[in-house]
């Protein structure tokens, strides 16, 4: 169910981009955007969290790292997202320094 409804929000985004009949440069950058867009699709797992589930977790998740207990066997949604997205390992990482600083 969930990789029909990732299908079907990708047809969306690729009628909209090819609206406008672009041109062969245009197709080219394109064709580079959808593959990765694809690519992602293909690696999602039913399974996932979003940005903010992730969020909601990351002061939990820096608080076993720090105390040197294994957070991505015990958080293992919030670990592969964090291996997905580098917005919220980017705040993750931020996160942990400024716990490492005052500690």
């Amino acid at each position: 169910m969930w990789m029909k409804q990732s299908l079907n929000k990708l047809r969306q985004i690729v009628r909209k981009m090819f609206s406008n009949h672009p041109t062969p440069s245009d197709v080219a950058l394109d064709r580079e955007m959808l593959r990765k867009m694809i690519q992602e699709i293909m690696s999602t797992r039913p399974d996932e969290i979003d940005c903010g589930e992730c969020f909601e977790e990351l002061d939990r998740f820096a608080e076993m790292k720090l105390a040197g207990k294994n957070a991505a066997e015990a958080m293992p949604l919030v670990q592969d997202h964090l291996d997905r997205c580098a917005n919220c390992r980017e705040v993750f990482e931020a996160l942990l320094a400024a716990l490492r600083a005052v500690a």
